[in-house]
């Protein structure tokens, strides 16, 4: 697919699995951010209920957007969970920002890095909230640039080293893409040199940023946060499938992967959003059940299915 493809809104949604409490978290963030905003709320009905295990007019998923970045919480049960391996990295314009939202997120949370001054930035801090969700949260170095958050992924255990591949994999694969920053252990860092101390790149003209990370963790990737990725075509679905479950990637349910790394990623048609949102129960359920058979989503059995075709 080629790299100099039309960029457009938001392609790239993270996508948060909590067991009960998305909706409840999405409300917290939203009050959280000056301009946050829960954008829209579906239900689980009847339908793949032996698979969901989901009691009908439970939420589904809340979607919500804050700081312009448009995130997605699902209520998926006790499977999965978040972890610090991807986070989310807040900027802010002033200290005092800084210190109201680590208030916020940190009540019944707990710290992994304390708000403090660092080498890389003069008020930095990192924590869990009350929901697993990390969150690394700083003041800009150069004023006047709003609050910006990105997606961080951290390559800790089997993949430590390997965040410079990803870079070359992901941006290879992805339109409106580009490597941006990336600075590098020197030799002082002994077995480390060489591994990524801090990237940055682009997919879709939407920042992310990467860290290798040496030591002992007791964590890495999981379905607990994915990415999910927005396709008009099902050429696109076909192609970003293909290209991140090839060389060692994993296939799994209902549009879901995994890439080499473990990264997990969602690959979802956009008409999926308007079929499931339809105010035809019956369709909607009939959706859900072609779609739950299904590994790689394709969408004119999902349209057909909304319709009673077959």
């Amino acid at each position: 697919m080629p790299t100099s493809a039309p960029v457009s809104a938001q392609k790239i949604t993270p996508f948060i699995w909590y067991d009960r409490e998305a909706e409840d978290a999405a409300k917290l963030y939203t009050s959280l951010f000056a301009d946050g905003r829960i954008t829209h709320v579906s239900r689980y009905s009847e339908a793949g209920r032996d698979a969901h295990g989901q009691p009908s007019g439970k939420v589904m998923v809340a979607g919500f957007e804050v700081a312009g970045l448009r995130i997605s919480a699902l209520n998926g049960g006790p499977a999965f969970k978040p972890t610090p391996a991807l986070s989310f990295f807040v900027r802010l314009e002033s200290e005092a920002e800084v210190n109201a939202l680590w208030e916020g997120l940190g009540e019944g949370g707990s710290v992994m890095m304390p708000l403090d001054g660092y080498p890389w930035s003069r008020c930095y801090g990192w924590l869990q909230d009350r929901y697993g969700v990390s969150w690394q949260i700083a003041v800009h170095e150069t004023a006047a640039q709003g609050t910006t958050i990105t997606p961080s992924l951290l390559f800790t255990q089997g993949n430590m080293g390997r965040a410079a591949e990803a870079i070359e994999l992901y941006t290879s694969v992805f339109p409106g893409s580009a490597k941006e920053h990336v600075e590098l252990r020197g030799a002082a860092d002994g077995e480390a040199a060489g591994t990524v101390l801090f990237g940055s790149f682009t997919l879709f003209g939407q920042q992310f940023s990467i860290m290798d990370a040496p030591g002992a963790h007791d964590f890495g990737f999981t379905e607990g946060l994915s990415l999910m990725v927005s396709c008009e075509t099902q050429a696109e679905v076909d192609h970003y499938w293909e290209a991140l479950t090839a060389e060692g990637g994993q296939e799994s349910q209902c549009g879901w992967l995994k890439d080499r790394f473990g990264v997990s990623w969602q690959i979802t048609p956009t008409v999926m959003e308007g079929l499931m949102a339809s105010s035809d129960r019956a369709a909607a359920d009939r959706l859900m059940t072609a779609m739950l058979k299904m590994k790689k989503l394709d969408i004119a059995t999902l349209e057909a299915a909304a319709r009673a075709q077959t």
